[in-house]
C-alpha cells in the first residue's frame, strides 16, 4: 500500500560516471522541484564505458556509499553502464534504501514500431552487460533490436563537445551502415546522449528518438511514494552538484547542462500539453 502520511526531506542522490546524469537530474527536478538533490559525477574516472565491469562496480560502490553516508533517502544510478555493472549488488547491500537504475527505453521503442528496426546506442560495457542482454532478449522477438556501440561519444560530451563538425562527422560514420536500411527508432542508452540529441536526430534521419530519463524520474517518484519518503516542502529544494574532478570549469559546465536540460524538459512538456 502506498504510504502518504509520512514525509522525508532528506535529499535524493543522483550518481553518474560524469556529467551525463545531469540529463536525468533535469527530469527529476522538473517532475519533483521541491525535493532536494545531491548530484555526484565521477568525471575523474570517466568514461566508464571503456572500463571493465569490475572497475565500474568498484567506483560506483565507493561513490554511492559516500552519498548514502551523507543522508540520501534514495539513490538514482543515472548511468546505464553503472546500472548494468552494479545495481543488483547495491540493492542487496543497501536493502533499506530505494536504488533506481537506468534502463534503455527499448520497450517503448519496440511497442511503437513492432516488427521494425530499433537501434540501441550505448557504451560497449553497457551492451556487453548481462542486464542489457536480458533486456534485449525480452524484446528482440517483437522487433529487430540492433546494439550500436558508441565508443568516445560520452567522452565527447564530457569534454563539452555538444555540437559542431567533429560531432557530426563522428555520428555520420556511426550511422553509415544503416543508410540503405534506416532504423525506425533509436534508443539513447547513455545519459550523456540526450545532450547531443539534435545531432543524433540529424544523423539518424527519420528515426524516432527514445530516451529513458523521464521514465526513470517517474519511477523514482513512485518509489518515494511507496516508501512514504516524498518531501512535504512547499518551496524549491536545494540542488548540490559535486564531481570527482571539482574544477571550477567542470562545475560551471555541470550547472550549464542542468539549465539546458531543464529547458528541454519544459519544452517537451509544453509540446505534449
Amino acid at each position: 500500500m502506498p504510504m502518504t502520511d509520512t514525509y522525508d526531506n532528506r535529499p535524493i542522490a543522483v550518481f553518474d560516471s560524469g556529467v551525463g546524469g545531469i540529463s536525468t537530474l533535469s527530469e527529476l527536478t522538473t517532475l519533483m522541484p521541491n525535493e532536494s538533490y545531491l548530484y555526484f559525477g565521477d568525471s575523474l574516472h570517466a568514461p566508464y564505458g571503456s572500463r571493465t565491469e569490475e572497475e565500474v562496480r568498484a567506483f560506483t560502490d565507493e561513490h554511492i556509499g559516500r552519498l548514502i553516508e551523507k543522508g540520501a533517502k534514495a539513490v538514482v544510478i543515472a548511468c546505464n553502464t553503472a546500472t548494468g555493472a552494479a545495481v543488483s549488488y547495491l540493492r542487496e547491500k543497501y536493502a533499506g534504501i530505494p536504488i533506481i537504475g537506468m534502463e534503455p527505453a527499448i520497450k517503448p521503442a519496440v511497442e511503437a514500431y513492432p516488427g521494425g528496426r530499433v537501434l540501441v546506442m550505448a557504451t560497449p560495457v553497457t551492451l556487453a552487460s548481462g542486464k542489457f542482454r536480458a533486456l534485449m532478449g525480452t524484446y528482440e522477438k517483437n522487433a529487430e533490436v540492433i546494439p550500436l556501440p558508441c565508443p568516445n561519444l560520452a567522452q565527447m560530451v564530457e569534454a563539452g563537445v555538444l555540437e559542431g563538425e567533429a560531432l557530426d562527422a563522428y555520428l555520420a560514420e556511426l550511422f553509415l551502415p544503416f543508410r540503405d536500411r534506416p532504423a525506425d527508432a533509436v534508443v539513447l542508452g547513455c545519459t550523456h546522449y540526450p545532450f547531443v540529441r539534435e545531432a543524433i536526430e540529424k544523423a539518424a534521419g527519420k528515426a524516432e528518438i527514445f530516451d529513458g530519463g523521464s521514465g526513470t524520474a517517474r519511477e523514482v517518484q513512485h518509489q518515494l511514494r511507496l516508501h512514504g519518503s516524498l518531501t512535504d516542502r512547499t518551496t524549491a529544494g536545494e540542488v548540490i552538484i559535486d564531481n570527482s574532478d571539482p574544477t571550477e570549469e567542470r562545475l560551471r559546465f555541470s550547472e550549464k547542462l542542468l539549465e539546458v536540460g531543464r529547458e528541454k524538459c519544459k519544452a517537451r512538456m509544453s509540446e505534449s500539453s
